[in-house]
């Protein structure tokens, strides 16, 4: 009996274990540097590890997502405003060839690319995979290499490369196929998988790769070394071709490092020890990297850098020269060891694998730097100590980072798929808002349970497929707290924290405090009694639906803090300080400071910054401008900026308050409503003011990563002019009810927007619709097409003029929208100012105005590289007199499309243009100075 238990055991430990996916990969390969090509000889045994009967495979082909620019891969690059993928020539763009695929007894497997997926392979079996069995299947193809522009992998242009997803990999199953596109996204999803292969290449070449190397061989002609590699329970095979190699290999006491992140202000040595310092770190908290290498290259590090201060130039950066390179070492080391060793789906499930990495970065800069502020040795001097950032430390800036996307309402649940997130929040947020959940646990439960569920989780699932749901389990075996609220409310939802103090009143040795939910979501809080800046007592608070009361003892508390620390992840600390006995019913003191700062939840702040701008009239305007906008955003802002204009003499300004309500759950995601006004000239003699109320409904789709918005805003335009020697001004002071839709799909390669504007005065009313699109095509020619049309209603201002009528090529700007900087001007450098509205021609014709209706179409088209020509037609109809057909065409010049152009006319309803006098006057040009509007440039691909 007992021998038969002991077989029974052996037999029960040696069975497969039907969760985990154990394939072999043996590959033959050769490399064709001239032509950029790699022959291909694979074969593949794929063990069916589930109960299920297959009778087909599917593989990830990740080279061939390179072969179009209507691939997943190529629209993902138009999405990021990335035109370099599209405007590359074909030879440029890497692909593979299938030659072959067979299966059993060598006969020919039928093979297809998926339609919704060309870089995904489906391989019909002859004979049916049942479970527990495994299929051997030869592949033969060929790969042509991408340049390594695109992503940082491929064929550089010193001869050099990086390879990686070079060979044809199978996809994973357990119970569910998971494939999926290359959206460079560094997120290929691979069984544990041993590898065997010989990798041809010429001998001229150092080759670097984290499998094991046996000693390379040399042909016979002495031109070819054939490296062979082995590797067991392995997902990266990425490969590094050098002719002179910037790789160095640092021994450690825990592992080897290869790696070509250098920095020459730093010396070797140092260096070294740098290395070993973080492995020994990584070993000590994560336990034995299961490999003998490890390999981090600066195109790892460039993927996914440590974002911060820390990015700044040298000559600006807070940060001696080290410490940067430890950190980028140190970053790039974790994710690398992370991925190596945890099969986690990184397209559907990367969260817990993020928090994990960015929690060990968070635990290393305790250990090790646990006084370092975010602003570095900026710290020593008195000037950046006024700012609030300066007493930052440096994890905290992981919550910021978080708290930005949250409040500008663009956060993503963490588990939503890797290639539906805002760019921001794939390469940021996401993975802060992880570590930042791991810490505010670490606090709720202990630093303990949280190190030791991580610990459990990585020794017990290294080198297996696994997932969240896995620590989940984990982490809820080794406490008795409800942790619903955690996985449900942080991980898998947008809802926020935000508690705040309904009341707070003192009754003889305790502090009754009513505390008020402002949220949906039921997560713990802590609740600090405070003497001054001194922590007296530390309540922690079960989540709650709406209020809830708590007695805490008085003491010596003087006032009363919500989340005190910070390390709760709350969208709005700024409610949360309450004096026990306020003066005057004041909780915070004001703090006035000059320039913008990090906000300071404990200060009522008010920020002035030095102003300056310009126009024609009123020349160089300086002031100051006053305002509460924090680094992070906020519901009420108000900006008041009063200016001098030093050549007019003249006070200028304006002014603007308003309330933004974010929505979470619909398509209408904010209302923001407020008023605005200014001052300023608007002609050498005279001034305009304006105050403006409004309210805007924005809405977008349940895609955040789509560029496509609705906005409807409802505003009554109030103007007062002055009466001007210079201009005619027989109807000075007016008001119009406007009403304007805008609906907005921007992108790099399409691009369509339309809106209607419907406006309603005393004296007139006029209604217009604009459509623009922009198509750039796949032989890289640029089309644009605008169509503007408009009527009037009714309108009583003809016999006084053309202000209030639609203009063919220079609106009058009666609502003072857009940016003149001579806004009066009818000769001069600033009359040829070119504001693309209304009519949008760019020649002066003799009917510039239009007092019934107006309809116009603009295109342009690429001529040679920022060369365009224009061509607009219009027919424009006045009181009186039949309609008449206007036209004009011309060269445009692009410099930045949109911000900077330069418009040369040739032929238009007056004639040769280009022979006529005065032809320098006849020029237009579109320039922007405005930063605010510049920088949506740099910061569009990223929200």
């Amino acid at each position: 009996m007992k021998k038969l238990l002991i077989m029974l055991l052996l037999g029960f430990l040696t069975l497969p274990l039907t969760s985990e996916a154990q394939n072999r990969i043996d590959i033959t390969a050769r490399l064709l540097e001239e032509s950029k090509m790699l022959l291909i000889q694979q074969d593949v045994y794929f063990e069916n590890t589930t109960n299920d009967t297959l009778t087909a495979i599917y593989f990830n082909d990740w080279a061939h997502s390179f072969s179009s620019k209507q691939s997943k891969l190529g629209k993902r690059f138009a999405e990021n405003y990335d035109r370099k993928f599209h405007l590359a020539k074909n030879d440029k763009r890497g692909s593979s060839k299938i030659n072959s695929i067979l299966g059993d007894s060598f006969s020919n497997l039928t093979f297809k690319r998926l339609k919704e997926a060309e870089d995904v392979i489906e391989v019909t079996l002859n004979n049916a995979l049942l479970p527990g069995e495994t299929k051997h299947i030869k592949l033969n193809y060929n790969i042509r290499i991408p340049d390594a522009k695109f992503t940082g992998y491929g064929a550089l242009d010193n001869g050099d490369f990086n390879l990686k997803y070079w060979f044809i990999a199978p996809a994973v199953y357990d119970g569910t196929w998971h494939y999926y596109s290359n959206k460079n996204l560094d997120d290929l999803f691979m069984a544990p998988t041993d590898f065997s292969i010989d990798f041809s290449y010429k001998k001229n070449y150092r080759f670097v790769n984290e499998l094991k190397q046996t000693a390379a061989t040399v042909n016979k002609d002495n031109k070819y070394r054939t490296v062979h590699l082995e590797g067991k329970d392995q997902n990266n095979t990425t490969i590094y071709l050098r002719q002179i190699s910037e790789f160095q290999i640092t021994e450690t006491d825990n592992l080897t490092v290869v790696t070509n992140i250098t920095d020459e202000k730093v010396i070797p040595d140092r260096e070294a020890i740098i290395i070993d310092k973080i492995t020994g770190f990584l070993t000590q908290e994560l336990g034995t990297y299961p490999f003998e290498k490890l390999v981090i290259s600066n195109i790892d590090y460039a993927e996914n850098p440590v974002y911060g201060l820390n990015q700044l130039p040298d000559f600006l950066s807070p940060f001696p020269q080290d410490f940067k390179y430890e950190l980028k070492i140190l970053k790039t080391a974790i994710d690398n060891f992370v991925d190596r060793t945890l099969f986690i789906n990184p397209r559907d499930d990367r969260w817990i694998a993020d928090g994990i990495k960015t929690y060990t970065m968070m635990k290393y800069m305790d250990h090790y730097y646990p006084k370092l502020k975010v602003v570095g040795t900026l710290n020593r001097y008195w000037l950046a100590r006024q700012f609030h950032l300066s007493e930052m430390e440096f994890n905290e800036q992981y919550n910021l980072l978080y708290m930005h996307m949250a409040r500008m309402n663009l956060d993503q649940p963490l588990t939503t798929p890797y290639d539906s997130l805002i760019k921001f929040n794939k390469n940021i947020a996401n993975s802060y808002k992880a570590a930042s959940g791991m810490n505010y646990l670490s606090e709720y439960l202990s630093n303990e349970i949280i190190d030791e569920s991580i610990d459990d989780f990585y020794v017990a699932n290294k080198l297996k497929i696994t997932s969240s749901k896995t620590y989940d389990s984990i982490l809820r075996s080794k406490t008795s707290k409800n942790l619903d609220w955690f996985f449900k409310d942080f991980v898998d939802s947008r809802k926020r924290i935000d508690y705040k103090f309904n009341e707070v009143k003192k009754e003889g040795d305790s502090i009754k405090i009513e505390l008020r939910n402002k949220t949906k979501s039921q997560m713990p809080i802590p609740v600090y009694g405070m003497n001054g800046d001194k922590v007296v007592s530390k309540t922690w608070v079960e989540g709650f639906e709406k209020e809830k009361q708590i007695c805490i003892a008085a003491g010596s508390i003087d006032r009363v803090v919500i989340n005190a620390e910070g390390f709760v992840p709350e969208f709005n600390r700024r409610n949360n300080y309450k004096k026990v006995n306020p003066f005057l019913g004041v909780n915070k003191p004001f703090q006035f400071k000059l320039l913008q700062d990090l906000e300071d939840p404990s200060r009522n702040q008010v920020f002035f910054m030095p102003v300056a701008e310009y126009n024609f009239y009123d020349g160089f305007k300086i002031g100051a401008k006053m305002y509460n906008k924090t680094l992070l955003s906020k519901p009420f802002n108000y900006k008041i900026e009063p200016q001098y204009g030093l050549k007019s003499n003249k006070l200028t300004g304006s002014a603007g308050f308003s309330y933004t309500q974010n929505l979470d759950e619909d398509n209408l995601f904010a209302i923001r409503f407020g008023m605005s006004g200014s001052l300023s000239s608007y002609a050498p003699d005279a001034m305009y003011k304006t105050y403006s109320p409004f309210v805007t409904f924005a809405f977008r789709t349940d895609d955040f990563r789509s560029d496509k918005r609705q906005y409807l805003t409802i505003s009554n335009i109030n103007v007062y002019r002055d009466e001007s020697n210079v201009i005619v001004n027989d109807d000075p002071n007016y008001s119009v009810f406007n009403v304007r839709y805008i609906n907005s799909n921007p992108g790099v390669i399409n691009s369509f927007s339309w809106n209607t504007d419907f406006e309603l005065s005393q004296k007139f009313s006029k209604f217009s619709i604009t459509a623009k699109y922009r198509r750039v095509f796949l032989n890289n020619r640029q089309f644009d097409l605008r169509f503007f049309g408009g009527t009037f209603l009714y309108n009583d201002t003809r016999s006084r003029g053309d202000y209030f009528s639609f203009a063919l090529d220079r609106p009058t700007d009666y609502l003072f929208r857009y940016n003149y900087y001579g806004r009066s001007e009818n000769s001069g450098l600033f009359s040829q100012q070119l504001i693309l509205a209304e009519g949008g021609f760019k020649s002066k014709l003799d009917t510039p105005f239009g007092n019934e209706w107006l309809t116009s179409v603009n295109t342009s088209t690429t001529i040679w590289n920022f060369i365009h020509g224009y061509a607009d037609i219009g027919l424009i109809k006045n009181q009186g007199a039949p309609a008449r057909f206007l036209y004009d065409s011309g060269i445009r010049t692009v410099l930045v499309e949109d911000y900077f152009e330069i418009f040369l006319p040739i032929y238009s309803s007056n004639g040769w243009e280009i022979g006529q006098p005065n032809y320098d006057q006849k020029i237009r040009f579109i320039v922007t100075l405005d930063i605010g509007t510049m920088l949506s440039l740099f910061t569009r691909k990223w929200y």
